[in-house]
């Protein structure tokens, strides 16, 4: 019997990663002559990876720079963030004990993110997170990226799951689209990082903290299998 199984976006829904993403993003910006960034605008720019994040911090600061430039800050950006990269990033309140009870039902869970995937394997090895997901997937993992559906059905095929006993869990737009897209369920949390007022995101349930997952999934299971 196929384990059901739940896909986590990563950024900003199973972990905080904001301030080690911001404290970069200054960093690689000060070296270009530009000040500190707004960090409450600068978390609503996270999640479609370090280019789009460099990008749109360029464009809020109404700057323009040629591609070439672009390419070079978004390897400064990855060489700094990597040195850096759980020196302040923690799990959501609750995410630990969220996961504990999911693996005592015996659903299994993967993670499925924008973020490089060596970046994303690193995060987790750091926080002491990578044994307890069946699969880990990032934006470069099958070259294309959320909000397409491949990168989600990928993961679900890598984690041993199926489309029809899966869930996804994501913060944004893009989380949203891709279980659209791949025929998913999905839940939205509202402590992420979007510009998007969650409860417009469209999902299936938006839910506040971590304690209420395990009824989230649940509920979705239930659906699925009527």
């Amino acid at each position: 019997m196929v384990r059901p199984l739940v896909t986590f976006d990563l950024d900003g829904t199973l972990v905080d990663s904001a301030p080690d993403l911001i404290d970069t993003l200054e960093v690689v910006l000060a070296g270009h002559g530009i000040g500190p960034v707004d960090r409450d605008d600068a978390r609503l720019m996270i999640g479609g990876g370090v280019r789009l994040l460099v990008r749109r911090a360029l464009a809020a600061a109404s700057i323009t720079v040629p591609e070439s430039e672009i390419e070079a800050l978004n390897v400064r950006f990855i060489e700094h963030y990597a040195a850096h990269i759980a020196d302040r990033t923690r799990p959501f309140p609750g995410m630990l004990e969220a996961l504990d009870a999911l693996d005592a039902r015996g659903i299994a869970v993967a993670v499925c993110t924008n973020k490089q995937e060596r970046l994303a394997r690193l995060l987790l090895d750091r926080l002491d997170l990578t044994r307890r997901f069946a699969a880990i997937t990032g934006g470069d993992t099958y070259g294309v990226a959320k909000p397409d559906a491949k990168p989600l059905l990928a993961t679900i095929a890598a984690a041993g799951g199926t489309v029809g006993a899966s869930i996804m869990v994501g913060d944004s737009r893009a989380d949203i689209l891709a279980a659209r897209a791949a025929a998913v369920p999905v839940i939205a949390v509202s402590f992420g990082y979007t510009d998007i007022a969650p409860a417009e995101l469209g999902a299936d349930v938006l839910i506040d903290h971590f304690d209420a997952l395990g009824g989230a999934v649940d509920t979705l299971l239930a659906r699925a299998a009527a």
